[in-house]
């Protein structure tokens, strides 16, 4: 079948769609072409029938596949693939589906000869990857246009509560269809015993088979359906410490009644005001037993599934949405940003694309980078000057950003324009932006003409601001173009690595070429090698500061004089530091002739300077056109010649380097802090960061910096910071400052200072861990050993506060481990520090990184809390949290320079009086381990006596907080005695992975 250019060959096992006539189509899609309503549960089996369609990648012929929605309707998957059952898109992930020719697959191509309503785009992922598609016929191309805005549609109106349990149905129903490996719809008892091993559920062969046996109820013998399979999943995955905090506050029964429930949330979960009403919410949505509704009680299953939902997360539901007071100067928020924002990968070779602003526009960032060149036929371009990276147009910038600026977030945006163009481009530049972003570009109902006030948020709702030069108050109004300095970051690039006349034809390109692929080879192997030391907690700004920092610390630093330590390492990078150094002096020499520019000028703090923006004698000129000037209202770029914050105007950015930042923080602390009191200061990655890699923003918020840019293609460590610091006020770009950084007298860099504050005890106690999968970069994936799991937990804030601790190491247990351990910290400033929960894979030779969460510490819920892992949907952490504010000198080991390699503390609060569960040394990790049940063939004598109780709070009802726990010889079935020191009522537990004993038997 040949239609719109493109060949549409029928893959096999393609359906009956890809070989019908034409005649057939268009009866088969009769219904769209008459003017009724038409039924959209038509057009979701039609997509569950599958259509043949064309993928647009790289090829000119395209992709021709099979696309078709899953029988849950949860994700598009394509066939033929080599990728097998991993060829799939979650509806989850889709982000955006458009029709047209729209991504840049369509206009690579050139494929003016399709039909555009044959055409339409998916963008997907966390990184907006588009799935561009020809469909064989315009109706074809409308059913699946009109599903997927109503499978999204549906997901977006979901509440928390109904979005977790989609999840966690379609996570049960994806496992059943993975391990079902011959595709019958049943799973035989094989298929279960690998999905144990897949699940990290370490059980005895004979007792899984004993639970397969109980779980198979129906009349065909030997298999599981899925409704059976559910059965047997729930029978593994009873909570043991669920069931015994149940029990303690139901007096000793199976259910809470409403007031046991009552006073569970008002005593442990920190609940105010909690009514009748709110228990008995809880037991209509939660208890799946129709008999405990009806008896107004929460039974073990609706307990649990109480505990697991949004209401047990640790992060504080109602901060999903913005939540806190919008309405101060900007210069009183941290605002989310971006560095240069249109490239997808590394600052010299990478593509440059136009949908990176929609992606990251949609992730909450409200300050975008737009790099402007002089383009072909008077339309200028948008790339990373004197690199190899591609351009884009700069009108399908201003169009992408005009369409995405305010979907996820009503308040302004902030374009930081750096501007190279001639005066004509430029003139083209302001009127392609004044034509298409229109009435959000017009600020007259907001100018109070007051300079010394920014204005707020609030008041500059669905507003984008232009940060850029503005011609000097001296010239005219009726002068056309005047000179301002050229702001132009870009020159800080290698001398080696950058294209000197901007020509990518030049016969200079291939040596260029070759050195930065070398250079990125490099700094990837660097990165590679200390992975385990970012992903657990290294700060790479903070160790630029450290008295001794190793030379991949000073690499991570972007320090230009710690490049040279690491340069001694082979001679191309002898080479580098060579041209690195005659680039420096020759740039110093210039400085000192022709002094500052923004974001490639040192700033002199304290020097005597001209009015702050005005032009210094002997500067790099650029001409700048009063039409884009006229632009620029609130956000005027000027350069850092002093500290002084300029009282009669507030309406001033200054951009800084991350290592001209570094320069004040250490000399200047509290000055840099008192100027980012009243006026906006930017700090965007060094140059030599050329694999776009991120500092650590963390030390730059602390000093009050407002827009800390951080390139947001690369995940990772600091973007988890990121995200976790502007998720505070419903990811809404704006974050406002904590009272301390308003106070005089403050610095974060002051222990002294500090130390005389009224601080905060944090208390992590780490309970045990739910389904911790395999680590993603396991080279035997699936079929690995099974996890010797470990939880670290970091505070990340001013340096004073940096500490980080963990629980000893569980063996062969990743389904249920417990540690039962308690992690103490001391916070001076709890309103700047992020907690960190790190989950860990033991291994001989070193660790492997499994996943994390990092939450704000004003997001954190006191209680029991389920800390479930990023990018994992059952994968959590069950945790008690509390607080308590204490005041006086606190004396705190090891201090920064201690931060990666001091010993361990004892760990719990429970322990602390028993001499024989002190926490050791990661060094002395044999004596921090824990045997869970050995496997067949294994032996241990010591597991079959010894039991490690699980310890719980004191008994709120008055009966003595002990509950004795023993093993008794139930324990072959898989049961444990709990008995009160008060009562002789024993309930049975079913225990199905013993997980803990004591160390002195670990070590013996």
């Amino acid at each position: 079948m040949k239609s719109n250019g493109y060949v549409h060959a029928a893959p096999p096992g393609a359906c009956q769609l890809a070989t019908e006539p034409r005649t057939k189509s268009h009866q088969r899609f009769a219904f769209l072409d008459e003017n009724v309503v038409f039924s959209v549960e038509r057009c979701l089996s039609l997509m569950q029938a599958g259509s043949a369609m064309t993928k647009l990648k790289g090829s000119p012929r395209g992709l021709p596949r099979v696309y078709f929605l899953d029988r849950q309707r949860s994700a598009v998957c394509w066939r033929p693939s080599r990728k097998q059952d991993r060829a799939k898109i979650s509806i989850d992930s889709v982000r955006e589906v458009c029709e047209g020719r729209e991504s840049e697959a369509f206009q690579r191509m050139e494929c003016s000869s399709l039909d555009l309503a044959c055409c339409l785009s998916v963008y997907h992922g966390t990184g907006l990857e588009p799935l561009a598609l020809v469909a064989s016929s315009p109706q074809e191309a409308q059913v699946w246009l009109t599903g997927l805005h109503f499978l999204m549609a549906g997901i977006l109106g979901e509440d928390c509560l109904a979005k977790r349990q989609r999840t966690r149905d379609r996570w049960l129903q994806q496992t059943f269809e993975e391990a079902d490996k011959n595709g019958d719809g049943s799973l035989s008892i094989e298929e279960v015993l690998h999905l144990m091993h897949k699940l990290n559920v370490n059980l005895p062969r004979r007792k899984v088979k004993r639970l397969f046996k109980e779980a198979d109820t129906d009349t065909v013998q030997g298999s599981l359906n899925f409704e059976e399979f559910c059965a047997l999943y729930k029978s593994i995955s009873t909570r043991r410490d669920l069931y015994l905090l149940l029990f303690r506050y139901s007096n000793r029964q199976e259910h809470l009644t409403f007031e046991q429930l009552k006073c569970f949330l008002q005593t442990e979960q920190q609940m105010h005001d909690v009514s009748e009403e709110h228990c008995r919410s809880i037991v209509e949505n939660f208890e799946p037993c129709k008999e405990n509704k009806v008896r107004d009680v929460l039974g073990i299953d609706g307990f649990t599934n109480y505990m697991r939902s949004p209401e047990g997360d640790i992060f504080n539901q109602s901060h999903l949405k913005q939540n806190q007071d919008m309405n101060r100067p900007l210069s009183q928020y941290f605002i989310a940003s971006s560095h240069n924002t249109y490239l997808t990968g590394d600052q010299l070779m990478s593509q440059s694309r136009a949908e990176m602003y929609a992606w990251v526009l949609q992730a909450g960032c409200r300050c975008v980078e737009v790099d402007c060149w002089d383009g072909p036929d008077g339309e200028p371009v948008v790339y990373h000057g004197h690199t190899l990276t591609s351009k884009i147009l700069f009108r399908d910038v201003i169009e992408t950003i005009n369409k995405h600026a305010f979907v996820c977030s009503r308040y302004p945006v902030i374009l930081s324009i750096e501007n190279h163009c001639s005066v004509e481009q430029q003139r083209r530049m302001a009127y392609e932006m004044q034509e298409i972003l229109e009435d959000k570009l017009d600020l007259s109902s907001v100018l109070d003409g007051d300079p010394s006030t920014l204005p707020s948020p609030e008041s500059l709702i669905r507003k984008v601001l232009i940060k850029g030069k503005k011609l000097p108050s001296n010239l005219g109004e009726d002068t056309e173009d005047g000179e301002v300095s050229e702001e132009d970051s870009a020159e800080e690039i290698e001398g080696a690595c950058k294209l000197m006349n901007g020509d990518t034809s030049s016969p200079d390109r291939r040596l260029v070429e070759s050195f930065a692929r070398r250079r990125l080879e490099i700094l990837r192997k660097e990165r590679k090698f200390r992975k385990s030391d970012d992903s657990s907690g290294s700060d790479s700004s903070l160790r630029a500061s450290s008295s001794s920092p190793t030379s991949s610390d000073r690499l991570s630093a972007g320090d230009g004089a710690d490049q040279r330590t690491i340069s001694k390492r082979s001679s191309f990078i002898r080479t580098f530091r060579r041209d690195k150094r005659k680039n420096t002096k020759t740039k110093s020499k210039q400085e000192e002739t022709s002094g500052q520019q923004e974001g490639s000028d040192s700033p002199r703090a304290g020097a005597p300077a001209p009015s702050r923006g005005s032009p210094r004698r002997g500067t790099k000129r650029l001409p700048l056109c009063r039409a884009l000037s006229d632009l620029v209202q609130y956000t005027r770029s000027v350069a850092l010649h002093d500290l002084r914050p300029d009282d009669t105007s507030s309406w001033q950015v200054t951009s800084l380097s991350e290592s001209k930042a570094n320069q004040l923080q250490q000399q200047r602390a509290e000055a840099f802090l008192h100027f980012n009191r009243r006026q906006l200061s930017r700090v965007y990655p060094s140059s030599l960061r050329v694999d776009s890699s991120n500092f650590s923003p963390h030390l730059y918020w602390s000093l009050g910096c407002q827009l800390v840019a951080l390139n947001y293609q690369t995940s990772g460590r600091m973007m988890e910071l990121n995200r976790a610091l502007f998720a505070t006020n419903g990811n809404c770009g704006y974050v406002l400052k904590p009272d301390c950084l308003g106070e005089e007298g403050f610095n974060p860099l002051s222990e002294e200072v500090l130390q005389e504050r009224l601080h905060t005890e944090l208390a992590v106690k780490v309970i045990s861990g739910q389904q911790l999968p395999k680590p993603p970069d396991s080279v035997l994936g699936d079929r690995g050993e099974i996890i010797d799991p470990f939880v670290e937990v970091e505070v990340v804030g001013v340096p004073i506060d940096c500490r980080k601790q963990q629980t000893r190491v569980i063996d062969d247990n990743g389904f249920n481990p417990v540690w039962d351990e308690t992690l103490v910290f001391h916070l001076h400033v709890p309103e700047l520090a992020l907690i960190r929960f790190l989950v860990w894979d033991h291994d001989p030779i070193g660790r492997d990184f499994i996943g994390q969460r990092t939450v704000s510490f004003r997001s954190i819920m006191t209680g029991y809390r389920h800390v479930y892992l990023e990018g994992f949907e059952e994968a959590s952490i069950f945790v008690h949290i509390s607080s308590k504010h204490i005041s006086g000198k606190v004396k705190q080991t090891g201090g920064l320079k201690m931060l990666f390699s001091r010993p361990a503390r004892p760990s719990s609060l429970d322990n602390s009086k028993n001499p024989t569960s002190r926490r050791h040394s990661i060094s002395r990790d044999s004596l921090r381990r824990t045997a869970s049940v050995p496997a067949t063939g294994r032996h241990s004598k010591a597991q079959s006596v010894n039991f490690e109780p699980l310890r719980m709070p004191a008994d709120i009802t008055g009966d003595s907080p002990q509950t004795i726990v023993s093993r008794s010889n139930n324990q072959s079935r898989g049961r444990v005695s709990l008995c009160s020191a008060r009562s002789s009522t024993t309930l049975h537990v079913p225990i199905f992975s013993s997980t803990s004993s004591t160390e002195d038997q670990a070590a013996s």
